[in-house]
């Protein structure tokens, strides 16, 4: 029978900590969220207990609450990370915390090697290795206050309903208004993700069966195209037409890549490749499970003509840019 555990998460609101609150809530657990709220409310059935991480103190109205399991989605912030070790560490038998694939130094090679730690530094730029070097000190303050107690999971790209990025929902969304549709023309590159709804289970599971260590935590490899054309084939109606384009023309046209306005969502330039190539055996061997990506695609678009398929969006290419496109290669 499964033994009912008082977990608290720090989050709760968005995304992959909604989607962790709600999947603990599910099993049965008691669920404490501490969060600003600023983000909205908590999945039904958990408690929302309102703390801002960036004041002295945030923790205090929960002072003497102990917990089995703390949850942290901590996005950006060593010291974040370090006062609720301070708060909560010594008295919690199993510790998550969520860090990122971007705490490897070298995405050309897939090197096991990491950034350099970094602290905290408002002035400092938000880059992609300063993110990676900040979850590195993270990862450290964990291991160091909780050592054999801990599970850092290093996500990679997170898919699915309720994603604000726009990243995964772009494609879904551009392929169910059929069309000719640009996709970046790039044979050597893989595809990685992990569905939000995935990712939450198996952190629920491995808080339960208090599973330790750190993971790559994304889904299996997929050839980039495999997986367009699964998308396509899920969403896309008959007559639709994948016009692929070669790397070199969507650099010319000033096309990013990855994520952002005026983009090709999820395509990275080789130098990127192995964000993408990561091996994720270990994490299958402990207990991650991921479903078929045509199901998160069909979610991913009922989420999408939620928001509107027409809206402006923080990631991907307008009509017009496309067809800037498609004009350049016609």
């Amino acid at each position: 029978m499964l033994e009912i555990m008082k977990i608290l998460v720090l989050g709760g609101t968005v995304f992959l900590s909604k989607a962790i609150t709600a999947e603990a809530v599910r099993r049965g657990h008691e669920v404490v969220c501490a969060a600003r709220g600023a983000s909205g409310g908590v999945p039904e059935g958990a408690r929302l207990v309102r703390v801002d991480r960036d004041k002295p103190g945030a923790f205090d109205q929960l002072a003497g609450e102990q917990f089995d399991s703390v949850i942290d989605v901590s996005k950006y912030s060593v010291n974040w990370v370090r006062d609720a070790l301070e708060a909560f560490g010594s008295t919690t038998p199993h510790w998550t915390f969520v860090s990122s694939i971007s705490v490897y130094a070298d995405h050309s090679t897939g090197s096991d090697e990491l950034l350099p730690p970094l602290e905290d530094d408002p002035a400092e730029e938000f880059t992609a290795e300063r993110y990676g070097s900040v979850k590195v000190a993270s990862e450290i303050a964990v291991r160091e206050a909780v050592a054999s107690r801990e599970f850092i999971v290093r996500a990679g790209l997170i898919t699915g309903p309720d994603d604000p990025s726009d990243r995964f929902g772009y494609w879904p969304a551009r392929m169910a208004r059929g069309g000719r549709v640009v996709v970046p023309d790039s044979p050597d590159l893989g595809f990685q993700h992990i569905d939000a709804r995935d990712l939450a289970q198996w952190i629920v599971f491995a808080a339960e069966e208090r599973v330790t260590g750190t993971y790559d935590s994304t889904g299996p490899v997929l050839p980039f195209q495999m997986a367009i054309g699964e998308i396509a084939g899920a969403t896309a109606p008959p007559g639709t037409q994948l016009v692929p384009v070669k790397e070199s023309v969507l650099k010319e046209l000033g096309i990013n890549p990855w994520a952002g306005p005026r983009s090709l969502p999820m395509w990275l330039p080789q130098e990127w490749a192995k964000m993408v190539g990561r091996d994720v055996s270990n994490a299958l061997a402990n207990g991650l499970r991921v479903r078929p990506l045509a199901e998160t695609a069909l979610d991913s678009l009922e989420y999408e003509r939620g928001l509107g398929l027409e809206r402006t969006r923080k990631a991907g290419l307008t009509a017009e840019e496309e067809q800037e496109i498609l004009t350049a290669v016609s």
